[in-house]
């Protein structure tokens, strides 16, 4: 007889989970006391309950509580021993430290994509780039501070604003910080821990002086656009060439950055102008940077790069369930918001082994895992090759149903 080919050890959803090492998740609980005063609910029940509620975009207590007791055969495998209710878990989202949940994203983004080295001069201009931004997703009420005008009601919704720091080469978030919509961004600069010979592309929203002088001082590159308020002084012209022109570089100059009246609070740096005119968009743009190596349009190459963190913010928003929060306080706003993180990573990590083979976008990646979380089946081979994987798929749930009539004896 031929060698089984049916794969039924493992749900995706446990293949998914052992990505995460439980040697790392017991270290962070005891080191943010995770789990103290809890009796059954420990810090990886709720891990997983919560990335369960991620994939399949629960928006209720009630869809994640009802949704794990109707699977509970198959939860077996994930180290669960019951399924917990809705007291149980809106207890846990207000109690539970968010940092236990906030290392565990950074220290799987270090196992997966590495750590920094101390320097990367050297390296391909795509390794050595680095990504600012910041987004705010609103919220259902005032939990959270938030910018813009108030309502009808004289009140205005909250927002909660992540702060991130993404590697151009990975597509995720190297440091990520969550604070309240309106805490500017200028002050979680001086956080980002960055290695010599780095390059930050930022957009001009981030007017932090002090820090981009610091990071001249260390060897960082720096590139982003020139404020309308920005005070400067013309000191040269470099030269352009023909081709350079015909790239659409209009203006290459080298000034004198910040107000010489205010240079005891911040001092005066000298850095480069390059004007440039984008023939798509028919808009002219000036760059300014620390970098006087790379040639114009490598500047603005550079700054066009900072796209990315936009669609990795959409590519959150909308595969993942951020309209609606499985709690009202603020403890359990940051812990759906870490875990939607954390499973946006597990999904990046199977998208980058699968497409050695076959190539998937993360839209379709996570709808397919959201679809197929139960299914009994080899989750790369299926992303390989879906139709033929399902072809002769065998449930083993099949042999635990009940039967509606059950059969009854002849002698009945």
């Amino acid at each position: 007889m031929a060698k089984s080919t049916f794969f039924t050890g493992q749900p995706v959803f446990n293949q998914l989970l052992q990505l995460i090492p439980r040697f790392m998740v017991q270290r962070l609980v005891q080191k943010h006391g995770a789990d103290r005063y809890c009796k059954s609910f420990s810090s990886y029940d709720h891990l997983v309950t919560l990335l369960y509620s991620v994939l399949h975009r629960c928006s209720s207590l009630r869809e994640v509580t009802t949704g794990m007791q109707a699977s509970a055969l198959r939860l077996a495998h994930l180290g669960l021993k019951n399924t917990p209710r809705r007291s149980t878990l809106s207890d846990a989202n207000s109690r539970r430290p968010a940092d236990f949940f906030q290392d565990l994203y950074h220290e799987l983004y270090q196992r997966f994509y590495g750590h920094l080295p101390d320097s990367l001069r050297g390296k391909r201009l795509l390794d050595k780039l680095f990504v600012v931004d910041s987004t705010t997703i609103s919220l259902f009420s005032t939990v959270l501070a938030s910018t813009g005008s108030f309502g009808l009601n004289g009140k205005k919704k909250g927002g909660i604003k992540a702060h991130v720091l993404m590697r151009a080469k990975d597509h995720l978030p190297c440091f990520v910080r969550l604070t309240p919509g309106k805490e500017n961004d200028n002050r979680f600069l001086p956080q980002f821990s960055l290695p010599e010979g780095s390059i930050v592309v930022m957009d001009k929203g981030y007017r932090n002086y002090q820090q981009l002088i610091r990071w001249t001082k260390i060897g960082i590159h720096w590139v982003s656009r020139l404020q309308g308020r920005a005070v400067f002084n013309i000191t040269a012209c470099r030269l352009l060439s023909a081709a350079q022109k015909a790239q659409g570089v209009r203006q290459d100059y080298v000034i004198e950055l910040g107000n010489p009246k205010t240079a005891h609070l911040n001092e005066v740096q000298t850095v480069r102008l390059v004007v440039f005119y984008d023939k798509e968009s028919g808009r002219e743009f000036q760059f300014v940077t620390n970098n006087f190596c790379y040639a114009p349009a490598t500047i603005a190459a550079i700054y066009k790069k900072r796209w990315q963190i936009e669609l990795l913010f959409k590519r959150i928003k909308q595969n993942f369930q951020l309209h609606y929060f499985l709690g009202d306080s603020e403890n359990a706003i940051r812990l759906q918001l870490w875990c939607t993180l954390i499973a946006d990573l597990l999904l990046k990590v199977v998208k980058d082994k699968a497409d050695k083979k076959r190539k998937w976008s993360m839209a379709n990646l996570a709808s397919l895992v959201r679809l197929h979380l139960g299914t009994y089946i080899n989750l790369m081979k299926f992303l390989i090759n879906p139709d033929k994987a399902l072809l002769n798929y065998y449930d083993p749930m099949d042999q635990l149903q009940l039967s509606l009539f059950p059969k009854q004896s002849r002698g009945a």
